[in-house]
């Protein structure tokens, strides 16, 4: 940051002596140059400090040390909101109404007192305005271990641009109330039989049946540990399915699994969780930071004691009073088109930082967290919405397994003679992956997974290079019993000679008298006529019903429909 001197450098003659007169200083020089050094000089001194930081009005005093808590600057829209703006006055307004004697804010005391000043910093995210205290006397305030707050060492500080999270400070929020949390909903891995879900349908071509968690939300996950390469419009669950990371993320353990997904999210950029809010729609070509954004959340989660049930609504609240801006790289709430989702109206101010920031940190807590088995959650037995969650493990503990995974992969599935498979959560996923790329698909229910081996199924697993040898080789492995041996004839028999037969509900024209055929095959309707089943009825082919209800009536004859 600029020291005093270049912070003050472009102020006239009269600015500096306001300085030096709120300090008790009389400036001797009339010459700018020669004033600005004499003033710095008499700023710098210790002692004269500490007398000025004695007179500072207490808001003042509260705005300073904010200031040094936070390492010596803050982006100027948090902080402006936090302790006021500073009024744009030149020379003859400030002279003639002697604004800094009647200061509005107190931003504005600690600015005609040299202790606050105003530039642009560079920031990954682009150049920002911040409000700074000038380097030299933030070292001289460090030192000297103010009464107003004392100075720590860098070390003490986990730092997330734009903010500072003391290793030491208090959690926010409090202990969720009996009430808030009555009704537990406990971590679970259910995240990776969606994605197992997800894999198979992609593999196949076929749209993906809908999952407890989006889908959308599933592929995010999936990209983010590179198991799915980006689909080109980056919209929805597609993508490219990478088969070695596939098989890869299926083969090892469920534990071992969702900790790939954990690690891989915790340090995505590309895992936008503001983008997946269902409530909100973001427009135009603005970004955000979504890494920085969640390292900043889970630092101030991790600060939650363990194992402690905690108020999800008074966790927020308190996000919003001492860290709103949390997201926002430089306080603006006005630069990001977002709307509620079904309004045309766009939420702009911090009058919405509820429906945009605080909707955001109630996501990452009941959606991504829950779904990687991190937290679990509670509500009032009355009501569904969430209120309390307790963390399940230290979040920033990088690691290399997750303990949430109590599932094992030791289940076994059903066959019926028919041909239907039934596959329970706890089969292996590599196996249910495999088998589901043979058949169609039917609804699942909560803990079982329902497929339908057809010819259609197997003659399009075919084209894939799959053989019913595999299928037959999957069953066997992980079936309750024996496979029904009338089923496995006839794979058997439809891999020598396909589809043997053929089930049908054609409709059928039936006439009183074989005259009656005899004309209509020779009329304009003929061609709307299949396969003769005898000297009075007739298939009629597909979808040409009507016409040949027509052609009867031109022959003046009216036709009767039977359902």
């Amino acid at each position: 940051m600029p020291d005093l001197i270049h912070s003050l450098q472009s102020r006239d003659l009269g600015h500096l002596r306001i300085v030096a007169g709120l300090w008790g200083v009389e400036l001797v020089s009339t010459e700018v140059e020669d004033a600005l050094g004499e003033l710095c000089a008499a700023l710098l001194a210790p002692d004269r400090l500490r007398e000025t930081l004695d007179l500072l009005p207490v808001e003042a005093a509260s705005a300073l040390a904010a200031l040094i808590e936070a390492g010596g600057r803050i982006p100027w829209a948090a902080f402006a909101r936090q302790y006021g703006e500073i009024r744009d006055a030149g020379p003859g307004r400030r002279d003639r109404e002697q604004v800094h004697l009647h200061p509005i804010s107190a931003g504005e005391a600690l600015f005609y007192r040299a202790l606050l000043a105003r530039a642009f910093f560079d920031t990954p995210s682009g150049a920002q305005e911040f409000a700074y205290i000038p380097d030299d006397l933030v070292k001289i305030l460090h030192h000297e271990g103010h009464a107003i707050h004392k100075g720590e060492e860098k070390e003490n500080f986990v730092t997330f641009v734009p903010f500072v999270v003391k290793k030491d400070d208090e959690p926010l929020g409090r202990a969720a109330t009996p009430k808030e949390r009555a009704r537990p909903l406990p971590a679970d891995d259910r995240l990776l039989d969606d994605a197992t879900t997800l894999l198979a349908a992609l593999r196949m071509g076929i749209a993906p049946p809908e999952t407890p968690i989006p889908l959308k939300v599933v592929g995010e996950f999936l990209r983010a540990a590179g198991i799915l390469l980006p689909s080109p419009e980056r919209r929805g669950a597609g993508g490219e399915v990478q088969a070695e990371k596939v098989k890869s993320f299926l083969e090892v353990t469920r534990g071992a699994a969702l900790s790939m997904l954990v690690n891989a999210w915790r340090e995505s950029e590309s895992f936008n969780e503001l983008r997946q809010l269902p409530s909100l729609m973001c427009e135009g070509e603005w970004s955000n930071s979504p890494l920085v954004t969640r390292h900043m959340l889970l630092a101030l989660i991790n600060a939650i004691p363990q194992d402690q049930w905690w108020s999800l609504p008074a966790f927020i609240r308190d996000i919003k009073e001492k860290h709103p801006d949390f997201q926002r790289p430089a306080g603006d709430y006005d630069s990001w088109f977002i709307r509620r989702a079904g309004s045309e109206t766009y939420l702009r101010g911090f009058e919405h930082w509820d429906d945009v920031d605080g909707a955001l940190v109630h996501y990452l807590i009941t959606g991504p967290l829950f779904w990687l088995g991190m937290v679990e959650l509670a509500m009032p037995e009355e009501s569904e919405s969430i209120t309390a969650f307790r963390m399940a493990s230290n979040v920033q503990r990088r690691t290399s397994d997750v303990q949430h995974s109590t599932l094992d992969e030791t289940g076994t599935l059903h066959v019926s003679s028919q041909g239907k498979i039934t596959i329970p959560r706890s089969t292996p996923r590599a196996a249910r992956y495999q088998i589901a790329r043979f058949c169609e698909w039917e609804d699942a229910k909560p803990d079982k997974y329902r497929y339908r081996v057809t010819t259609a199924s197997l003659t399009k697993a075919k084209a894939q290079g799959l053989k019913v040898s595999q299928l037959l080789s999957l069953l066997a492995k992980n079936a309750a019993s024996e496979i029904p041996p009338a089923f496995v004839k006839a794979l058997k028999r439809w891999e020598l000679h396909g589809t043997e037969a053929r089930v049908e509900n054609p409709v059928i024209l039936s006439v009183s008298r074989p005259e009656v055929l005899e004309v209509l095959r020779k009329s304009k309707a003929g061609r709307f006529l299949g396969e003769i089943l005898g000297p009075t009825t007739v298939i009629v082919k597909k979808g040409a019903q009507p016409k040949v209800l027509a052609a009867l009536a031109e022959l003046g004859m009216l036709a009767e429909e039977v359902n």
